[in-house]
């Protein structure tokens, strides 16, 4: 944060604090001459106006909460680049490893700083740590049938792909799901821990870069609803046929089946990443489709990944 940020958060920060001060005294006072519980003289729509100020111990709660404020913004951070008096951090970014975590809650006990995240981290890492290398150390086809392991890298899944796969991992548009046999990369063990390790970034250009008019885009969508199996116009799927081998079958495979090694999803079964309807399949072609799947390696790291793949492995394996 520059400096200059930091001051306008300091002084508008003290200039709030300041104001309710103000203005909870001015509301105290009783400078009106009227005695309290007395008519102010004002009346409307047959409501009096009565002199009432604050209650006495709505105002003293007031005055506790703003001198525990200024307490509170001495003591810990909240006035800009100020870290307040007793140093607290609730992390310290340069940690990547277990052990730099560590050295870092050993420098700040030293310093007099409290560092809660990496202390609380610290912790963690002592009592769950060996568990989840026992984990690690096991093949994945025996850790599987560990119920206790499947147990945690469902927990895992819920606080870290949920957000996106659905809490029952049955996806949602534009996220696939992971309890069918349906798989973009594939659905073996290695496989799906590459996908979850180093991410996935799986693109479909507009009409697949091909030159497509928008006149065929109908009988493209009719070509691929025939692919599926599904009921379709068989002489607008015959136009659509021809559209399809300008190219599409690059990706997507002669018999629509797709291609793993690139991504490209199977048009033939009835799993839709985006949609399996005539509008969806039009708009995929014309404007494309990009999906990211982030690597999570860095942020789990290998061992908690490798407890997550069992997991998904397990949801399309039952």
């Amino acid at each position: 944060m520059s400096d200059f940020w930091s001051l306008w958060i300091i002084v508008l920060t003290v200039i709030v604090i300041i104001g309710c001060v103000v203005l909870l005294r001015a509301c105290s006072k009783n400078d009106t001459g009227v005695e309290e519980g007395e008519s102010m003289g004002h009346t409307f729509d047959g409501i009096e106006e009565l002199n009432n100020p604050l209650p006495k111990w709505w105002s003293y709660m007031f005055y506790i909460t703003i001198v525990f404020s200024v307490i509170y913004l001495a003591l810990y951070p909240g006035l800009g680049s100020f870290k307040g008096f007793l140093g607290w951090t609730s992390s310290n970014q340069s940690v990547r490893t277990i052990e730099e975590s560590k050295q870092a809650v050993i420098d700040a006990q030293a310093e007099g700083r409290w560092v809660q995240y990496d202390q609380e981290v610290k912790h963690a890492d002592e009592k769950y740590g060996p568990i989840f290398k026992a984990y690690a150390d096991t093949p994945l086809e025996e850790l599987v049938k560990n119920e206790e392991a499947l147990k945690v890298g469902g927990r895992l899944f819920l606080q870290n792909c949920a957000m996106c796969h659905g809490s029952d991992a049955r996806g949602s548009k534009g996220f696939p799901n992971l309890t069918d046999d349906a798989w973009l990369y594939g659905g073996e063990l290695e496989t799906i821990k590459t996908s979850i390790m180093n991410g996935r970034h799986g693109m479909m250009p507009p009409k697949g870069g091909l030159p497509i008019e928008d006149s065929e885009l109908e009988g493209l969508a009719e070509y691929v609803v025939k692919l599926s199996g599904r009921e379709h116009d068989a002489a607008l799927a015959a136009q659509g046929q021809g559209s399809f081998m300008k190219g599409c079958f690059a990706c997507h495979g002669m018999d629509g089946t797709g291609n793993k090694f690139m991504g490209a999803p199977n048009l033939t079964d009835n799993a839709w990443v985006y949609g399996g309807s005539r509008g969806a399949i039009i708009q995929s072609v014309k404007n494309g489709r990009t999906g990211v799947m982030p690597a999570w390696k860095d942020v789990l790291g290998e061992e908690k990944v490798h407890v997550i793949t069992a997991y998904v492995y397990s949801l399309s394996n039952k």
